[in-house]
């Protein structure tokens, strides 16, 4: 029987936020090419599940939950062990997130998001910065190919580890399908349903420290000194280390200025995106900064930061401030508050720049480097 090409889709299957969106949209747009050639792997454990369009795809799945199925693929490295058993039919396998099975005799690929457990230590859990000092070097040592997310990951596992440059392939990610400009009649209806305010700044993420939401509470209560009416809402989960975050808005009275909506699901973000007056990116480092093309996918303009990938991503249509800069911060905010023609061009500008991106180009980028690895092999 020929083999078959396995992704491994756990981070979706445990709905761990923009890597489950990764792996979980690159898959669909790959096994879209040729169903018959690709399966699915992923570990579930008690609380994984898997996504409604990952079912009835040929897959392999292991019974671990994530936590120990973590441990037992860094203990079977140490121990150089092969899990090959769970996969016997593989001809190729691709790790999505920073977890490389140990196989031997396939060939591996490894997507690397980023860096930000070795760039910024204090904001990881303490067992979590270990299992990664411990694992990532010895996973990017052992793939045959790794793939970076952005042309800033590239360079920042390059230093980290000294992986040859020819050995890293840049992927881009893209927006979904469902980011597109809404109707009127949609984001009236979004802005009753969700009590939305008239004006207001919206970030799109996971609450904690890195992204930088501290300074941007200090830039909204300057903003407000001119524009009173500007509030201040924050569409995602919790992640973690955020209680400075909340403690800061009530000691500083934004209560009734800044408005957390959690998760909002997918077929309503884009009329909340559009309802917005500005989305702000304020974040120390991204491996991507994929709400930037989500934002301007919906025809919202963005102000972020010029760390890292943002840049990258958000290229000419985006506006940038200096993130540790709250001066600059207020600068860049209140320059686009202030001037619907510039707005109106950013707005434009971000349409075409999120049109560059797209998940069959980022599968057919991805099939590629599988097909270079198994052409080398044989």
């Amino acid at each position: 029987m020929t083999g078959r090409i396995y992704i491994d889709i756990s981070a979706a299957v445990h709905s761990r936020a923009g890597l489950g969106r990764y792996c979980e949209r690159l898959a669909r747009a790959i096994i879209a090419t040729d169903p018959k050639r690709y399966a699915i792997f992923y570990n579930y454990g008690s609380s994984g599940r898997l996504p409604g369009s990952m079912i009835g795809v040929y897959n392999r799945s292991v019974r671990w939950g994530y936590k120990p199925w973590r441990s037992l693929v860094l203990a079977g490295h140490l121990a150089h062990l092969s899990y090959r058993h769970l996969v016997r039919d593989a001809e190729l396998f691709h790790a999505t997130e920073h977890l490389l099975i140990p196989l031997r005799g396939v060939p591996t690929v490894l997507t690397v998001h980023d860096l930000i457990f070795q760039l910024f230590p204090e904001y990881h859990k303490k067992l979590n910065h270990a299992y990664l000092n411990w694992a990532m070097p010895l996973f990017c040592e052992r793939a045959d190919a790794i793939i970076a997310i952005s042309e800033a990951t590239k360079r920042d596992l390059m230093a980290a580890y000294n992986v040859p440059a020819d050995k890293v392939t840049v992927i881009y990610e893209a927006a979904a399908e469902l980011f597109a400009p809404p109707s009127a009649e949609e984001i009236a209806s979004v802005r009753q349903r969700y009590d939305l305010p008239e004006q207001f700044l919206i970030h799109l993420s996971v609450i904690e420290p890195r992204k930088n939401l501290l300074r941007l509470l200090d830039a909204l209560k300057r903003l407000r000194l001119t524009h009173p009416n500007l509030n201040l809402v924050l569409v995602g989960s919790r992640g973690w280390l955020y209680d400075d975050f909340f403690a800061k808005i009530e000691s500083e009275g934004l209560n009734d200025a800044v408005q957390p909506l959690g998760w909002v699901p997918d077929q309503d973000l884009p009329a909340v995106i559009a309802a917005a007056t500005l989305a702000v990116q304020p974040s120390l480092y991204e491996g991507f900064g994929l709400p930037i093309l989500e934002h301007m996918a919906t025809g919202q303009v963005v102000a972020a930061s010029s760390t890292s990938s943002h840049p990258e991503i958000g290229g000419d249509a985006a506006l940038y401030f200096d993130p540790t800069n709250v001066d600059d911060m207020v600068a860049v905010i209140g320059r686009i508050l202030n001037d619907p023609d510039e707005y109106a061009h950013r707005r434009e500008l971000g349409l075409k720049q999120a049109a560059q991106f797209s998940w069959d180009r980022t599968a057919r980028e991805t099939i590629a480097i599988y097909d270079r690895l198994l052409q080398s092999r044989s």
